[in-house]
């Protein structure tokens, strides 16, 4: 019994980038590219997508998404949680078909380099280890304890120094939430804390874990999407 929905959460409005949920990469837009992974790795009962874009909403409808929401504007501001447009697709989706899911997936389109194996692999992870809920995440490229800095009571200093330490290699192994995958056991979705003592992660290569927030990231995206070759061994 396939017990997986997936819900793809898309804006109209975005700050970094104008309209970047509309963006394309190699003539596919970001909504085709997640829509492709999620359908091309055949572990997903349903596919819905939550938006409050009219235009976003008739590119999932050519697309051949199962269930389409119109998003309330209460949860498609600024301050609004993605958490709680994910909820409010799942109920939705829910009574529309008649079902219950156990495991509800997010995956983010500006995090288009996933590939199919990550989903499937997260999946795997998730069932294995019996978790809440999972995060996907990348080596940092910076680590607070060492060499990220901020200023304080007009005083440089390592955001977290508990410890000095003298080396990158020597300070506390820490990670980046690449905003790529999400994995939610239902009853888990429903609490408060995205963190407790059942929460894992799976870890990407930096390659595959660029999130776009800005101009820069988008150009760096499109270029490693539509050189994939290049990039098969990072």
């Amino acid at each position: 019994m396939n017990l997986n929905i997936c819900i793809i959460c898309v804006r109209k409005n975005s700050k970094g980038i104008r309209n970047k949920n509309l963006l394309k990469i190699d003539n596919k837009s970001l909504i085709e590219i997640s829509f492709k992974q999620a359908k091309n790795s055949k572990i997903f009962k349903k596919i819905i997508l939550s938006s409050d874009s009219e235009q976003m909403i008739k590119i999932a409808n050519k697309l051949g998404f199962d269930l389409v929401i119109k998003r309330p504007n209460f949860l498609a501001k600024d301050k609004s949680g993605k958490v709680d447009a994910i909820k409010h697709a799942l109920l939705k989706a829910e009574k529309y078909f008649n079902d219950t899911y156990q495991n509800i997936f997010d995956l983010d389109v500006t995090s288009p380099l996933r590939n199919i194996n990550d989903i499937k692999k997260s999946l795997k992870i998730f069932i294995n280890k019996k978790a809440n809920n999972l995060i996907t995440v990348c080596e940092a490229r910076k680590n607070p304890y060492f060499n990220m800095v901020q200023k304080k009571n007009n005083k440089i200093k390592v955001v977290a120094n508990k410890q000095e330490y003298k080396s990158r290699q020597v300070a506390p192994k820490v990670y980046e939430m690449n905003a790529s995958i999400y994995i939610w056991k239902r009853s888990s979705l429903f609490k408060n804390s995205m963190f407790n003592s059942k929460t894992i992660f799976y870890k990407m290569p930096i390659s595959r874990s660029i999130d776009i927030d800005s101009e820069f990231d988008f150009k760096i995206v499109k270029f490693i999407y539509e050189n994939k070759k290049i990039f098969r061994k990072f």
